[in-house]
């Protein structure tokens, strides 16, 4: 049995810019870090030459044409595996709508489970590579490429996209204790709004021609975020995230709504700097930067919210557990 553990992920800067339509003609660049809330997935041999999958769903199959959980389906088919395995995926928080990037977590946990199952090392380059060509060639998804990267990844890092496709994967330039201080900062709340990030991202992505004015004020946030964040300049980081997420909503019609807007205020004049909604919006989590002297008022404000304690994390996909007779 092969255990692999993927991380979920927070975006700072940048989003929207690693849409293959803004990045094709300008390059993108994106401020984003690994969180320690994770995907687990093994992978076993079975007796026979059955495929099984469990997840919310248990599927039972004899063909891979057969099996529904589409992201599973296709690592399979990249992997070149095509009967007599059992894969499972589990989460430390439920997956649908959370826009910590689970999607690609499970995609690119997958790939690295299946070729260790293999018995091939496959760099976390290659991953992400991999993980991008399912999910946006393969299945077609309207999707940006940094959730595949820091899946792969891990760390705090700064993304650019090159034109030509290239990613260049930079750590940004801080201490551990500015690392630390930064953690301590950022709060997550579960705004209890769950939704498909298809057809938000469909959106966005119809409206990037006409958004290109947008996309290039959220680019070159990223930048001046990353200047900042490495001169140590954490309140001036938090305070940036309130520009980018005042920009963000102006990507698609349903990135907010009014019971989002009034969560955000309420954080804000009980002491946040800044924050935005993870992932495509609609929905999921509330990510604040607030110092942490004000962070019991924040909590007083959002008392109806479950709120998700975390931390930065270091490491990428990465197996846990191999076991082989």
């Amino acid at each position: 049995m092969i255990i692999v553990q993927t991380p979920l992920r927070i975006s700072f800067f940048g989003g929207g810019t690693d849409f293959r339509d803004f990045y094709g003609q300008e390059g993108g660049a994106v401020i984003t870090s690994a969180i320690d809330k994770f995907i687990f997935l093994t992978i076993k041999k079975r007796f026979d030459q059955k495929l099984r999958i469990g997840y919310t769903l248990t599927e039972m199959v004899d063909r891979i044409e057969d099996i529904q959980h589409e992201l599973i389906r296709e690592a399979l088919r990249k992997t070149g595996i095509l009967q007599g395995v059992e894969i499972t995926t589990m989460g430390d928080i439920p997956s649908a709508g959370s826009g910590l990037g689970s999607s690609s977590a499970v995609t690119v946990g997958a790939l690295l489970a299946m070729y260790t199952y293999r018995g091939e090392m496959i760099p976390a380059e290659r991953l992400a590579q991999e993980a991008c060509q399912i999910e946006i060639d393969t299945l077609n998804k309207p999707i940006g490429i940094q959730d595949q990267y820091i899946a792969a990844y891990g760390g705090l890092k700064f993304l650019e996209f090159n034109p030509h496709g290239k990613v260049q994967v930079s750590q940004v330039d801080v201490t551990g204790e500015v690392i630390r201080r930064l953690g301590d900062s950022l709060m997550l709340f579960f705004t209890g709004l769950t939704r498909t990030a298809g057809s938000i991202l469909a959106e966005q992505q119809l409206n990037i021609n006409q958004r290109m004015h947008i996309l290039r004020e959220l680019k070159s946030l990223a930048f001046v975020a990353r200047d900042e964040l490495q001169n140590g300049n954490l309140d001036e980081f938090g305070r940036l995230l309130h520009c980018g997420w005042e920009l963000k909503k102006r990507m698609a019609s349903k990135i907010t709504n009014g019971m989002i807007d009034q969560m955000y205020a309420d954080a804000v004049k009980a002491g946040a700097l800044g924050g935005k909604i993870t992932g495509a919006g609609g929905g999921g989590f509330l990510l604040l930067y607030c110092p942490p002297e004000r962070q019991r008022s924040v909590r007083t404000a959002l008392s109806g919210l479950q709120e998700l304690p975390f931390q930065l994390e270091q490491d990428g996909t990465k197996v846990i557990f191999n076991y082989r007779r």
